[in-house]
């Protein structure tokens, strides 16, 4: 089984070309979900989040409940609180990225995609086959981020700041497919690639 990487920074087209892959039935693991649910109410996360940054998690019928914004505080501007939380929330997501990969194995899948926005930061691209990399300009990245996530100008600038550069992205890729010309142009060169990656089957 192939195990295929997909990555690209914040507003780059990331989930449209995971919706490509799902479409082509092959399995797709999404980090950010899976972070997601670590941390929603009672998640796996919350007591070592708690016991890192306790103004961050209160306790509500029994359970621990994470307060996103002030997590976001505590770490945003400070490299090594975001370390603390990395060091959290890493090996999680790696325990469940596993699991994903042991099932699609079973299931005889002849390739599946682990979606992972910060791939080559967290030192992922030893354990894939080929990494496939989403960019657009760094203008319509900058839009779309502002108009989908409501985020003002130093709010996109401090998510950025966190992320490798495009460019280097673009460098270490396998594959780099372009999202900024039009949607019809990236899901047809995302076509393409499946069809030469995942022979019909």
């Amino acid at each position: 089984m192939k195990v295929i990487g997909l990555t690209g920074g914040i507003g780059m087209g990331k989930s449209t070309a995971a919706a490509a892959f799902r479409r082509a039935r092959l399995p797709v693991f999404d980090a950010d979900a899976c972070v997601h649910r670590l941390q929603a109410p009672g998640g796996a996360a919350l007591p070592a989040i708690a016991r890192a940054f306790p103004a961050s998690v209160s306790e509500r019928g029994g359970r621990l409940v994470l307060d996103r914004a002030a997590l976001r505080r505590a770490v945003l501007g400070d490299p090594a609180a975001l370390r603390r939380l990395e060091g959290i929330l890493h090996p999680l997501v790696r325990r469940a990225e596993a699991a994903f990969l042991a099932r699609a194995r079973r299931a005889g899948a002849p390739a599946a995609v682990l979606d992972i926005p910060l791939l080559f930061e967290s030192g992922g691209r030893r354990r894939l086959d080929l990494v496939v990399v989403v960019s657009a300009p760094a203008g319509v990245q900058r839009s779309r981020v502002r108009q989908r996530r409501r985020m003002d100008a130093a709010q996109v600038d401090a998510v950025l700041a966190r992320q490798m550069p495009d460019a280097e992205k673009r460098r270490r890729a396998d594959v780099v497919v372009r999202t900024g010309l039009s949607r019809h142009h990236a899901l047809r060169r995302l076509r393409r690639l499946i069809r030469e990656l995942v022979p019909a089957r």
